[in-house]
Parts: C-alpha cells; structure tokens; sequence
C-alpha cells in the first residue's frame, strides 16, 4: 500500500531566506511543495505538524567509519546508523579501513551485504587503496563504490600507501574521486621520536598531538596530493586541519572543480588548548590544530575554499582513549552531533543557513554525483531533517547512541536539535 506523509509548515531555506511551505510524500519521494495548503490530501496520509520548524535536506556525510567488519567492539553500521539518523544524517561513505580493509572486489561485495542487513540510512563505501591492489581496484563496477580512498599518512588501520607507483598510478587512471588522507609520514615519524626521546617514561601529555602531527606534515602532504591530481582526476582532500594548507585551495562552487577539500565538525569546534581539558578524547588524525587554524578553517568554508563538511566519525572506547598518549588510538565519534554543531556555528554567525545547506547536504549530493538526492525538491527522495532552532538539549552519556557511549561534547548545551528525521519517506527518528 502506497504510504502518504504531509508535512504541514516548516521553513525551508532558500537563498539565505527561510519560506513556509507543506511538502507532500508518497513513498519515498517528495511529489509537492506548495507554499498554499494542500487540500484534498490522499486517505489515511499521515500528517506531521512542523510551525517553526526548519526543514532541510538529510545530511550526507562523506566520511565515516562504522567500524564493520572486524571491530564490532568499537561499533557497527547498526548502532553507528542510529546514531546518524538521530543526527539528521540519512547518507553515508564509509571508509575501507575495517578488518580486514576493504581493498579487494571480494572484502567490498562481504562489506555490503552487511549493510544491506545492518543499516538504516543510505550508505556508499570507499575502496581503499593499497601499495599492491591497484590493478582490482581500477577493475571494479564504479558503480558498487563512492571512490578511492589513499592514505598518504598513516593512522587508524595501517593501510599507508608509500610506494610511488602505486600513488602515481592511482592519479593517472582513476576515472574516480580519490580521497586522500594527507600528512607527510616522514614528518611524522621524525617528530613522533623527537617527542618519544623527550618523554623516555611514556608520560607525554596529549597536548604534543598537534606538535606531532602538525600543519607542515600536513602541507607537505597535500601539496604533494594536489600537484599529482592538477588535470588528471577528482581529487578529494579529507579533514583538512591548518590555515597553511588553505593557501593551496581555489574559491568557486564545487561543480567547477576539480580539486576539493572536507573539513571536519571537529576541527571547525575544537582548539589545541582543548587537549588540557579532553586529552585523548580529542585525539585523532589530523590533529586539531590552534585557534587561528580554526578561524581560518571557518573562513575558508565561508569563502567556498573548502567544498563539504564531513566529521570522520571514528568511534573507538573509552578504555582505550584512557591508555597513554602513544598508546591511545586516533579518532572521534561525532555524528549525532555534526548537525547541532554546525547549526551553533550559524547561530554564531560563522556561516549561513543556506551555507550549511550546501555544505552538507547540496555539495555532496552534486559532486558524487547521488541522483535525487541532498535538495528539498519535487520529485527528489524524501531524505529530510527536522530541527528546532529554539530549543536545545544537552549531551549526556544516556542520549548517546555510538556504540562507544561516550563523546567530547558531554556536557554541551546545543541550542538546537533534531526533532525527525526521514530516510526514503520513512520517519526513523523522532524527538
């Protein structure tokens, strides 16, 4: 039986203005948007009040790690999903390094007949790359995969690329985007001893995080990523963290490019002056880096430097963020809250409402090319998102839905919230 849901007076946001309208659903799509009511509405459609509510696009995060298969302990695409969908997020790329990583034909076709088992939002995966799987990974239907994801730094899952046949030979065959994790693995590795021999009793504070992973490791990396991909491919550079390396970005709306950069909730929120407070709990890779790398970070997003915000959700526990800082892994969990940062962001007037609209939600939809997807508009899935501009909530241990059970924003009041979130017509979360 066809399903009809009415969506009687949000706002929705367009160019930089809010206008009331009433959206009607059948299925999973979206078949009227009218700024009058609709009258003669179908038998049994079931209709959700929304006056003073906002609605948006479903957020499409480019880059997550769901931690399935292998690392069920940390997280897995069901918990990881609700999570999401909590946080208006209804897409999701998943990044390859799980156990065993998602390199081959055979560990991504294993990889999505568990999603079509465990998740409950929309999702594409990355196929990792590998110093030696270049040849199968190029083989494989373009269409089972999001893109290439390279490691030109090491971090969660051991999966660097450091042989230059295999990054060269990505950058001049891919008809893919290639997403790069970029932090110079020399850099690091000579900064992670300096600070080894500095600390002999395995004492060193958190804070040394962004002094070893630090901005000219990352400049060094993407420079390196960017003069590969000029005139070649779609290059994606992921998390970028430092004002350095916003020097080597272009303004311009995402469909003129061919170079892109994400940028993380995280690095947008947090500062290095943050590790004396969180320690580990903010550890991940790239670091975060200092208040004018934020700054700039904010101004580039504005500015259309940088083209997505995606939060490289990276859940890991407690247990092992408590170990000590060489021992503690890398990586944040965020997703439920990537929706209510940002929308701070805009109450502090950092970026626009249409700003954030596109960066979550438009860009990623154009560039990966997600038919009928990250736009409120007639005929497009009904991926949608509720939120209440007026009324907040605070992050506890017993609202948080990652697996893990823990996040850095315990004890934040965010002055917004999600109120419903729809994936293909279906409300999967309600206030």
């Amino acid at each position: 039986m066809t399903t009809y849901k009415y969506i009687h007076n949000p706002s929705i946001v367009q160019n930089d203005c809010l206008k009331q309208v009433n959206v009607l659903i059948q299925g999973d799509r979206i078949i009227k948007i009218s700024e009058i009511e609709i009258e003669d509405l179908p038998l049994r459609t079931e209709i959700i009040e929304a006056k003073d509510l906002i609605l948006l696009p479903g957020i499409i995060d480019t880059h997550v790690h769901f931690r399935q298969p292998g690392l069920e302990s940390k997280a897995d695409m069901q918990s990881e999903s609700k999570a999401a969908i909590a946080g208006g997020v209804t897409t999701v790329f998943d990044m390859p390094n799980t156990a065993p990583p998602t390199t081959s034909l055979q560990t991504l076709l294993d990889k999505l007949l568990l999603a079509k088992e465990n998740m409950l939002c929309n999702y594409k995966f990355y196929l990792g790359i590998t110093n030696n799987n270049l040849e199968e990974a190029l083989q494989i239907d373009p269409n089972l995969i999001c893109g290439y994801k390279i490691y030109l730094g090491s971090s969660t899952g051991d999966m660097l690329v450091d042989k230059k046949q295999a990054i060269e030979g990505l950058f001049e065959r891919s008809n893919l985007v290639i997403t790069a994790h970029c932090e110079d693995e020399k850099r690091i590795r000579q900064n992670t001893a300096l600070y080894k021999e500095k600390y002999p009793n395995n004492d060193a504070p958190p804070s040394i995080h962004p002094l070893v992973r630090d901005a000219e490791a990352c400049f060094l990396s993407t420079q390196f990523a960017i003069n590969l991909a000029k005139n070649k491919t779609h290059l994606n550079i992921a998390h970028i963290t430092s004002e350095k390396e916003l020097s080597l970005l272009q303004k311009g709306k995402v469909n003129t490019k061919h170079i892109t950069a994400e940028v993380s909730p995280i690095h947008l929120w947090f500062e290095d002056k943050d590790f004396e407070r969180l320690g580990n709990k903010i550890k991940c890779n790239p670091s975060i880096k200092t208040s004018k790398d934020r700054e700039a970070l904010r101004k580039a997003l504005r500015e259309d430097k940088i083209d997505f915000v995606a939060t490289d959700h990276a859940p890991h526990l407690l247990l092992e963020k408590d170990k000590p800082y060489f021992q503690a892994p890398s990586g944040i969990p965020s997703i439920q809250f990537s929706l209510p940062i940002m929308l701070e962001l805009v109450k502090q007037g950092e970026l626009t409402l249409s700003q954030l609209q596109e960066k979550m939600c438009e860009n990623p939809a154009t560039y990966f090319g997600l038919e009928g997807r990250g736009f409120v508009k007639e005929g497009y899935y009904a991926d949608l998102v509720l939120v209440d501009l007026n009324n907040g909530f605070e992050v506890k241990q017993e609202n948080i839905l990652s697996k893990c059970k823990w996040s850095p924003f315990e004890g934040v009041v965010f002055s917004s919230k999600v109120i419903s979130t729809f994936v293909n017509g279906q409300i999967l979360y309600r206030d």
